[in-house]
């Protein structure tokens, strides 16, 4: 639902505007504000999305509470929602596990499938449903002459819904079940959503295909706000997914400009980590596949190789070791800046799990996404779009590593990077888009299809742009970052200043 401003849309970005007012406010007794802000947001005696007042208050003050970076509480704990809001002020706090949450309160309990004749069904007198149907669950009402699906035989095999001519006949999922790519979501006791955490790998599909708005991860607005309060010299490492998340008229000088009128010290674009990360993939490709390795998988997406090692245990070592490009920005950082705090903004829910690694959490002190960042830029009244342009510190980066963020664009860099170095080597690619068929690939990739192979995933259908923490619709921000890659100063990720940095990097 990116770029349609629903009523989910409009509480998610007052929750975030109201967690990032209430770090700015240091005069507000937190405590007291949080428990004000349910009957700000939803004033008056009536509930505004559901017809419950109570309900939708309860819901709202725990998003603010996750917001905060603060856990969950299910709707049978007594404790108010500022219980333990001291907390905030600790990062130990949003480390705390699970970083997405269902809401049981605000589950709408959707059934997990169940096929379905809708009033579309004609009594036509060719009846193929019930001819196909193989359990004989699909029969017809005398009355009418219209079908009826009986439950207690219905295997849900949808043999019925493709032979109508009307299309009358549904196959109906829970959202949020049919986005997990992991089959990580099942209903509790209560008929709630509920997530195995052993499956799940933080891609956020579920977050954003909720259309009751029950899942929502944690947050670490109110701890970024706080750590430039304090004096720490804060760095933004950007994805390159962010052209056109902000505004059409909002350009990288302008965004860099409003980021220091926030207090960051300095922006860096996390397309150059790219750049760093694509040179090191295609020489571990030269060097691994297939010699050691029958193919090497990116490793830029978090939720795409974390899935492979769970999922396909025998063939992690055949996922790239090399460092993420948000890793390697924010190591170029630190190692630029003595005492930098790095605070990563970008698409992605997954890079917060990343994030969570204590291996990275020494590179990487904050993830914000986009639409988090958007709430900071609210509760200052921050005007970006007419922002005069910040004129310092162009970034380097290559129009391939600025590509990273569109699907394909990463297995394009690496290929372009071997091309240049060993003009003679083929390279043969295969890529996917969401982690169904990411699974795919590598289902057939453990069948040998695709030995030699260099294999792209990306968790979320349409590449990083299409992140659970965009705003915009994902062919618009897939046509933006194209325009915004066209205008670099270098075509492939090989010819950046950067480059030469790489081996320190990854010492």
């Amino acid at each position: 639902m990116r770029g349609v401003e629903t009523r989910i849309q409009e509480i998610r970005h007052r929750i975030f505007r109201e967690a990032a007012r209430m770090a700015y406010h240091t005069e507000w007794p937190i405590d007291k504000r949080i428990e004000e802000l349910p009957y700000k947001i939803i004033p008056g005696e009536v509930g505004n999305f559901r017809n419950d007042v109570f309900l939708e208050r309860a819901i709202v003050g725990e998003r603010l509470r996750l917001a905060m970076g603060l856990p969950y509480r299910g709707a049978g704990d007594p404790a108010p929602v500022s219980d333990g809001i001291e907390a905030a002020d600790r990062p130990e706090t949003y480390y705390t596990p699970p970083l997405i949450n269902v809401i049981k309160f605000a589950c709408n309990a959707c059934a997990e499938k169940r096929v379905m004749v809708t009033d579309g069904c004609q009594g036509c007198l060719a009846h193929p449903c019930v001819e196909v149907c193989p359990k004989d669950a699909v029969s017809l009402d005398r009355t009418n002459g219209k079908s009826k699906i009986d439950p207690e035989k219905c295997i849900k095999c949808g043999q019925c819904a493709k032979v109508c001519s009307y299309n009358a006949i549904i196959i109906q999922e829970r959202p949020c079940a049919a986005a997990c790519g992991m089959d990580a979501i099942h209903s509790d006791e209560n008929g709630k959503a509920d997530i195995d955490y052993d499956k799940c790998v933080s891609c956020g599909m579920c977050l954003v295909n909720c259309p009751f708005g029950a899942i929502a991860d944690k947050s670490q607005i109110f701890q970024v706000i706080r750590a430039i309060q304090t004096g720490e010299r804060v760095y933004a490492a950007v994805a390159p997914a962010f052209v056109g998340q902000f505004g059409p008229k909002v350009t990288p000088g302008k965004l860099r400009a409003a980021m220091k009128q926030l207090g960051f010290a300095d922006v860096f674009e996390v397309a150059i980590g790219a750049d760093l990360c694509a040179v090191q993939e295609a020489e571990d490709f030269i060097k691994e596949v297939p010699e050691h390795i029958p193919f090497m998988a990116t490793s830029c997406c978090p939720a795409w190789s974390v899935m492979a090692k769970k999922l396909f245990p025998e063939y992690a070592d055949c996922v790239s070791m090399a460092l993420t490009p948000m890793t390697l920005t924010a190591r170029l950082i630190k190692k630029q800046h003595e005492k930098a705090k790095v605070v990563f903004i970008g698409p992605c829910a997954a890079k917060k799990l990343e994030a969570m690694r204590r291996s990275v959490r020494s590179e990487v002190d904050f993830v914000l996404t986009f639409e988090e960042m958007a709430g900071i830029f609210d509760a200052r009244h921050v005007d970006i779009e007419n922002m005069e342009e910040d004129p310092d510190g162009v970034n380097d980066a290559s129009a391939d590593g600025r590509n990273f963020a569109v699907a394909g664009g990463v297995a394009k860099s690496v290929v372009n990077v071997i091309k240049e170095r060993y003009p003679d080597k083929e390279i043969k690619v295969a890529n996917a888009e969401g982690l169904k068929e990411c699974r795919k690939l590598l289902t057939m990739a453990k069948a040998g299809k695709y030995n030699g192979y260099l294999l792209e995933g990306m968790a979320c259908p349409g590449g990083c742009v299409a992140g659970a923490g965009t705003m915009q619709p994902i062919k618009k921000s897939q046509a933006a970052v194209g325009l915004y890659a066209s205008k670099a100063g270098h075509k492939t990720s090989d010819g950046t200043e950067y480059v030469k940095e790489l081996e320190k990097l990854v010492e």
